[in-house]
């Protein structure tokens, strides 16, 4: 592993890094490969290691449009957790914090994962009654999960506020003590260091602009650096997703909206945990820098614009601010927005589409950070084997004609 001293640090930062090691290769396409992964954000990455480590392939390539971890990657409030409601989603979050809880040591990459734990917080009784089914439920289905009262949810945040003017008084909430953050670049950095290494191409400012279909099955893609031939072709683009299944003809039930995220001047450390007031649908944690990062709600108006709007800010920070009255004086650094790509019963699609060799991982909502390892995985298989994992199978387009959904919105109160 190469070291820096501090001056060479200062030295690349004034010359744009020209004396570094690059992490990963900066590849062409070659004419043809085993299999084709179109999008460089972190489920496409890991799409690609995983397709390496557990099935052997490496003539592989990920096409991504822009630069590698360039979306919603790199655009969210890096949470990990698993504490849903279903036992669907549970197998498949919880999978998903598993392979992130060895990830730093098995990439040999340090994600900067902190089990901080997490608190949803309730503030009503009929709150209270849906926090006591997701923590029974997360106990049946064999993920840590803790009821807790107002005393002890008190203890967990000290700062909150619990004064006799607060409009969400604190009832109690969940507790997971396994979920907490992620360094969001490291994930994406990592996997791609990790399949580069293996012999699988990264290429990236390729944008696919057709997919070639030959009796049925896929056959090639044509991209802005030319055509490339592939039998297997997996789609992990997020909300690109839609419009790239549209060139076979092939109509997802995704709707986009802006999610957006804030980022506070940093301060001492004062809140060891991530909290999320079920009220306000506000959220926040520290990072180690000590800025808070917070989010809520998605803004519903559909759009592909990584921005967001002055109303939706206003109605965060307020939540904010309910939740922690001394954070009143502090200035934003930053605000930015991802494009979340949200299904009617918001859960992801995982699975064949369209014609043969055409696999799908999208719709992941305000969730697809917290399951880039499990997505990454479960894909992989998808295109190694062209069958199901037994966690991906319950998340098939299919469930739609068969009517097995997986409603996590109104099982666990997450807010898309």
């Amino acid at each position: 592993m190469q070291r820096y001293s501090a001056w060479s640090l200062f030295r690349e930062g004034l010359t744009g890094h020209t004396g570094w090691t690059p992490a990963w290769k900066r590849a062409r396409p070659k004419e043809a490969y085993d299999a084709i992964v179109i999008g460089g954000g972190g489920h496409g990455l890991a799409t690609a290691y995983y397709l390496g480590k557990n099935h052997g392939m490496t003539r592989v390539a990920v096409l991504e449009k822009g630069w590698i971890g360039g979306g919603n990657t790199g655009r969210n409030t890096t949470v990990c957790r698993s504490n849903y409601f279903y036992p669907e989603s549970v197998a498949l979050y919880d999978l998903a914090l598993r392979l992130y809880e060895g990830l730093s040591r098995e990439l040999n990459y340090n994600v900067m994962l902190s089990q901080r734990g997490m608190l949803i917080a309730a503030h009503t009784p009929a709150q209270m009654e849906i926090c006591n089914r997701i923590a029974n439920a997360m106990q049946l289905n064999g993920v840590d999960g803790k009821l807790m009262d107002a005393a002890e949810a008190a203890a967990r945040v000290p700062l909150v506020n619990t004064g006799p003017d607060a409009r969400y008084r604190l009832m109690g909430g969940i507790w997971q003590g396994r979920a907490g953050t992620a360094r969001h670049d490291a994930v994406a950095w990592g996997y791609a260091r990790a399949a580069s290494a293996m012999g699988i191409d990264i290429i990236e400012n390729c944008e696919v602009t057709g997919i070639d279909v030959r009796n049925g099955a896929i056959s090639g893609l044509e991209t802005t650096l030319g055509p490339i031939r592939t039998e297997r072709l997996g789609i992990a683009a997020a909300g690109a997703t839609p419009g790239l299944t549209a060139l076979v003809d092939v109509d997802l039930p995704i709707h986009n909206y802006a999610l957006q995220a804030f980022v506070s001047e940093p301060v001492k450390p004062c809140l060891d945990t991530v909290l999320l007031y079920l009220g306000t649908g506000t959220y926040v944690s520290q990072s180690d820098k000590g800025e808070l990062v917070f989010g809520g709600g998605l803004d519903r108006v559909p759009t592909y614009g990584q921005r967001g709007n002055l109303p939706v800010q206003e109605e965060v920070t307020a939540g904010l601010l309910e939740m922690f009255p001394a954070f009143g004086q502090l200035k934003l650094l930053r605000q930015w927005g991802g494009v979340v790509d949200v299904v009617p019963d918001s859960s992801p699609l995982l699975g064949p589409a369209g014609p043969e060799g055409l696999f799908i991982n999208c719709g992941w909502g305000t969730g697809g950070f917290k399951t880039i390892p499990a997505g990454g995985w479960l894909l992989a298989h998808l295109l190694a084997t062209g069958a199901h994992h037994e966690i991906s199978r319950p998340f098939d387009l299919d469930r739609f004609e068969t009517g097995h959904l997986i409603d996590e919105a109104a099982g666990s109160g997450i807010a898309h």
